[in-house]
């Protein structure tokens, strides 16, 4: 992915060969299955009513397990929430009576296939968690727009459907410096931005 995503920064700093977003995929309605995973370096905090000695906060380690008391290696990365509290539950009832517990994620990392990244001219390039609702302007918004060297109108969209890649034209300078609203559209999980360097 890396060497294409390399080739697209080249080559479409001559010119946009790529057609725009289908109407489809642009509505807030195409994010409507989008649930959080659990994901390395999140912050979980794990609530067991009624045992304090057994809640606390936590972070996932890099290799996506966490450990609380009682547990040692729990697997969490890739699971919802509600997921992850069912399991600790399980493996809590070998030691407690019929435990309830409740997770809750801070400081959101976000898995790679849930993270929405921006490389190239950027004036912040990152890879950022998605957020239900996203649009392509509030994600312009978090990497603090583009460079003074940055061929806007040429950026493009690369974004996996079924499996599949597909590249879309996205119009950036019509959107935040021209104020065309019509340019804006919804994000989902997973999609790349490249912003090439204007030729002068």
């Amino acid at each position: 992915m890396a060497v294409s995503t390399l080739t697209l920064l080249s080559g479409c700093a001559v010119q946009s060969q790529y057609p725009p977003v289908p109407p489809d995929q642009r509505q807030l309605s195409v994010q409507e299955s989008y649930f959080y995973e659990v994901a390395p370096g999140d912050a979980v905090n794990i609530f067991v009513w009624g045992i304090p000695e057994l809640s606390g906060t936590v972070p996932v380690r890099p290799d996506g397990m966490l450990t609380t008391p009682l547990i040692e290696d729990m697997p969490a990365s890739g699971k919802t929430p509600s997921e992850l509290a069912r399991d600790l539950e399980k493996e809590l009832a070998l030691y407690v009576r019929a435990p309830i517990v409740t997770v809750i994620v801070n400081g959101f990392v976000g898995l790679p296939q849930q993270q929405v990244r921006v490389v190239g001219e950027a004036t912040k390039p990152a890879a950022v968690p998605f957020r239900k609702h996203m649009t392509l302007l509030d994600l312009m918004i978090e990497v603090g727009g583009l460079t003074e060297y940055a061929a806007g109108n040429k950026a493009v969209l690369v974004r996996f459907i079924d499996g599949k890649q597909r590249e879309y034209s996205v119009r950036i300078d019509d959107l935040i410096r021209d104020g065309d609203i019509s340019q804006n559209f919804s994000l989902l999980p997973g999609d790349i931005l490249v912003i090439p360097e204007a030729w002068f």
